[in-house]
């Protein structure tokens, strides 16, 4: 604070002298600006998004590659994906909190390099085992770096920058699933150098790299002006929970439902109620909790949650299911099966740019009409698979596809932005956190339940039939997620 000093001397004159005084002034004190987050740091932070988001799903078109150069099977394959999803979803708050306290563009360049040199390992991995272990160091890279992005997008963006930054968030998490798959396919079939399956890891690298030293120059520093310490029981609850979750509806059935699947599940319940507990006593008491339960009764981050679950089921169900379909039914390679879905990025993408100007005129119709035409593209597919299998071609899919991308991309970037409308700056990043982990849980359940659904029903009604119940089954939960549309406010922020 600077102190200007006026000193004032009685000066000789008929008039009575005004007396010597001395005032004190001080300058106004202003807080300092808020970092601004300019448009190629968002496009850094977008590009660290999209690697961890295409991850989860790369090795979908890979899987057949992958078992036959390691002898792996099918149990060790399902850990090959597994295993990143749960690390990846039981570390996503941990690691917003983390970006709270120690500084979110701090994080966002140690998650990066981690990421970097977990997929290096994934890439250079000798055997299946050791491919599973750098796939769940990969997710808990994937953990760290993730949060950071809504979280800085939050803390460095206001209005309608902000609105337009969310949006291309949410229409860059739903593109970078399709496009892992497309990804995939093109480089198990281009084979570089002979790499094969490695290629989908190791082009994260130079990827990474480049994020890493933009994000160094573009990315502004920010952080909570309240951090507090690691909640260590909410922590391990939560983990537990979703560990016991999670790793045995994608294990189990591969595994043939061992005792071990069974106790896990039955932990469970356990687990949450108790996770619950302890956050509600954190809060009550004064402590800072892992997830503050008073951060579920903002209506924004509740109504959008309660839509974000089922919709990123079926999504993740969806994406797990066609991938396994197109190539064993239908017996396309790692790069037809990619290329089928590119009209649906396609779609997904250009909706989610149009969404901003859609909910300003029409606030929740948005999500329903979304919804709708979602549901509409799955029936056309549907449609599609029961009248022409097995001797559809990838042009035969486009119609389904862009219409389902279509209706997709007006769902996932407005539920987003939803979550985030009322959240503090304060819980900019445990609010990401929460929601980043809500979409990857629910990604994680649909692979598990609609692909356990989808491959328990192939020995005895073969690819066709059980890809069919697989459609027929997201249709319903997309039914369940238009009605749930009509609860959000009439008008959106």
């Amino acid at each position: 604070m600077m102190l200007v000093y006026v000193s004032e001397t009685p000066i000789a004159s008929p008039a009575p002298p005004a007396p010597s005084t001395t005032r004190t002034t001080a300058a106004p004190v202003r807080p300092a600006p808020a970092p601004l987050l300019t448009p190629l740091g968002l496009l850094t932070v977008l590009l660290g998004a999209a690697l961890p988001l295409i991850d989860f799903f790369i090795v979908n078109v890979a899987l057949p590659t992958i078992d036959r150069d390691l002898h792996a099977g099918p149990a060790m394959l399902e850990m090959v994906v597994a295993g990143y999803g749960v690390a990846y979803a039981t570390l996503l708050v941990l690691g917003g909190r983390l970006g709270d306290m120690a500084g979110r563009r701090r994080l966002f360049l140690w998650g990066l390099a981690a990421f970097g040199l977990t997929s290096l390992a994934c890439g250079l991995a000798p055997d299946a085992w050791t491919l599973v272990a750098a796939r769940v160091t990969q997710g808990a890279a994937a953990a760290l770096l993730l949060p950071q992005v809504l979280a800085t997008i939050q803390a460095a963006t206001t209005g309608k920058r902000r609105a337009k930054a969310v949006s291309l968030y949410g229409g860059t998490a739903g593109v970078s699933s399709a496009v892992g798959q497309v990804l995939g396919g093109l480089l198990v079939s281009v084979n570089l150098a002979g790499s094969g399956w490695r290629a989908v890891f190791l082009v994260n690298v130079p990827i990474a790299a480049a994020a890493w030293l933009l994000a160094a120059r573009t990315v502004p520093e920010s952080r909570s002006p309240h951090p507090s310490r690691v909640d260590g029981p909410g922590t391990a609850l939560l983990a537990t929970a979703l560990i016991t979750l999670l790793l045995p509806l994608t294990e189990g059935r591969a595994a043939g439902w061992p005792l071990w699947s069974w106790l896990l599940l039955a932990v469970f319940p356990f687990a949450a109620v108790a996770f619950v507990a302890v956050e509600r006593r954190a809060e009550r008491t004064g402590r800072t909790p892992l997830v503050p339960p008073s951060l579920f009764r903002i209506p924004s981050v509740r109504s959008g949650l309660t839509m974000i679950v089922p919709f990123s089921l079926g999504f993740g169900g969806f994406m797990f299911v066609v991938a396994v379909a197109l190539q064993s039914g239908l017996h396309y390679g790692p790069l037809a099966a990619g290329v089928s879905l590119a009209p649906l990025c396609v779609a997904f993408f250009v909706a989610s740019l149009a969404g901003p100007r859609l909910v300003q005129r029409f606030g929740r119709k948005v999500v329903v009409t979304g919804s709708l035409i979602q549901g509409a593209g799955l029936l056309l597919l549907a449609l599609t698979v029961h009248a022409d299998w097995p001797g559809i071609p990838v042009a035969a899919l486009a119609p389904s596809m862009t219409v389902l991308g279509a209706g997709q991309g007006l769902v996932l970037p407005v539920l987003m932005r939803i979550v985030l409308s009322e959240l503090p700056a304060t819980q900019a990043g445990v609010g990401g956190g929460v929601l980043v982990t809500t979409q990857q849980s629910g990604l994680a359940l649909g692979v598990a339940t609609l692909g356990t659904l989808f491959l328990s029903l192939v020995p005895t009604t073969g690819i066709r039939d059980a890809f069919l119940a697989a459609l027929l089954t997201q249709l319903a939960i997309v039914a369940g997620t238009t009605l749930l549309g009509l609860r959000l406010p009439r008008t959106l922020r």
